[in-house]
């Protein structure tokens, strides 16, 4: 079905949304607009809603649940998921027992649209590479959003987006386990390790909901894959696409690669292109080389001019919240890695940063083992602050490694302030959480915008 033929079938379509998030308001408003009759369900009471937003439902003749299940499931025609629902839930279940389509956001994005993605996931690097590579298409020239779990949601920009568009994608594994049709021209999995257990329970089930973002490929489309991430890389088996690995470590027969400091895109005729000097990004870390590397691969397959990618990767500043500098006092420098919710992401920060760091971690664990984050920290981490629910936890696996200069703290000013307190010039004070922000904080971007204000009214 093209997408014209189905924004058709929209009309008078009964749908139900579930959960009213970002991702979910902008579908509630692309479905209104295309004429469809819509019902939507969340989690929260409708005294927890905006009341401007519960105008717009009543004003649009929007049927609502909330707080509440609908009981006739077998009353829709297809559900529109919201990231954060689990789709296993019993009366998602039942709708789809009862025939309903069930899909999520970014499925129906990619059927709105004729517009070309690229989709990048990964446990780590998404948004930086999904932000380098977004720069990367500006300066070709080409039209390009940058959506997802960054910038936009996806259906808001593709709702009026067309054939010569680019829809830069950061996919995250939730996005990915709804989708059924999704098949961008360029798909890339980064790296895979544990993260989000709690709701996909296995590291199989997590890498096979990563894997969709490749699976409808076929040999006319292109995966870049992590050639040095060994649990990463037997995903591409699950695709037909025309594999691009990308590797920090060996040369490669095609892909992207660096050769003592040059990194190098070769093609599938096996020339070499030049992009750039590793020692020429401004973004810091071996982590960050291979963001590069994969970012390279992308838009060189893509089509763009090698010089173009060099320069654009050259230029690029970074991201806020990953490993961002935030200020200086007395000798002493602030990073800002709040986007570091998972152990690898720490343990990347912490490898970034080399040595003498005052560690701020904690919040919701996510039912992660700390102790690899543990056992990265001799020689590296002079000093551990912690804060949140699943502080005691970390706590636990630094003190099993023998590391005992643990402080813990009953808020982010509380930390900011003990690490300052405890720092000598020279010394880096570093938050990289390793945990999620959802028992302290809305979202981990509103974690690291407070620690900075915390940074910034210490040194004013």
């Amino acid at each position: 079905m093209d997408h014209m033929e189905f924004r058709n079938r929209l009309s008078g379509m009964r749908v139900l949304v579930v959960g009213l998030g970002k991702s979910g308001k902008a579908a509630l408003d692309v479905l209104l607009d295309l004429g469809a009759c819509v019902s939507v369900q969340d989690s929260a009471s409708e005294d927890k809603m905006d009341p401007a937003f519960r105008e717009k439902l009543r004003e649009a003749g929007v049927t609502t649940f909330l707080g509440c299940k609908p009981e006739d499931m077998t009353a829709y025609d297809m559900l529109v998921l919201s990231p954060g629902v689990p789709p296993q839930l019993d009366f998602i279940e039942a709708a789809r027992c009862s025939g309903a389509e069930i899909i999520g956001e970014l499925e129906l994005a990619y059927r709105l649209t004729p517009a070309r993605f690229v989709a990048i996931t990964g446990t780590n690097g998404k948004t930086t590479t999904t932000t380098m590579v977004g720069e990367i298409f500006r300066k070709a020239g080409r039209n390009t959003s940058v959506v997802g779990n960054i910038g936009d949601p996806v259906v808001t920009a593709a709702e009026n987006a067309g054939e010569d568009d680019w829809m830069i994608t950061e996919v995250s594994s939730f996005q990915l386990e709804t989708t059924v049709c999704f098949k961008p021209v360029i798909s890339a999995i980064l790296n895979l390790t544990p993260d989000h257990l709690n709701r996909h329970k296995t590291m199989e089930a997590y890498g096979n909901a990563k894997a969709r973002a490749a699976v409808n490929q076929d040999e006319n489309e292109y995966l870049v894959i992590n050639f040095d991430d060994k649990t990463a890389l037997p995903l591409a088996e699950q695709s037909r696409a025309t594999v691009i690995p990308f590797s920090r470590k060996e040369k490669l027969d095609v892909g992207a690669y660096v050769d003592n400091t040059s990194i190098i895109v070769k093609d599938l005729a096996g020339a070499e292109h030049y992009i750039c000097d590793t020692h020429d990004l401004r973004i810091i870390g071996d982590h960050n080389i291979e963001n590069a590397l994969a970012a390279a691969a992308i838009a060189y397959f893509a089509g763009i001019d090698p010089g173009v990618i060099g320069y654009a990767i050259k230029e690029f500043p970074g991201v806020e919240h990953r490993i961002e500098y935030s200020g200086s006092l007395d000798g002493v420098d602030y990073y800002n890695d709040s986007k570091g919710t998972n152990v690898d992401a720490a343990v990347i920060a912490v490898k970034a940063l080399r040595d003498n760091i005052i560690l701020i971690a904690g919040g919701d664990g996510k039912s992660q083992d700390f102790t690899e984050l543990a056992a990265h920290f001799a020689g590296a981490v002079k000093a551990l602050v912690l804060l949140g629910r699943d502080a005691p936890q970390i706590e636990e696996a630094a003190r099993r490694q023998g590391f005992t200069e643990i402080y813990n703290c009953r808020d982010m000013e509380d930390c900011v302030h003990t690490a300052a307190r405890i720092a000598q010039k020279g010394d880096k004070v570093l938050l990289s959480p390793a945990c999620a922000s959802w028992d302290m904080y809305a979202n981990f971007e509103q974690r690291g915008r407070h620690f900075k204000q915390c940074v910034k009214d210490m040194i004013e």
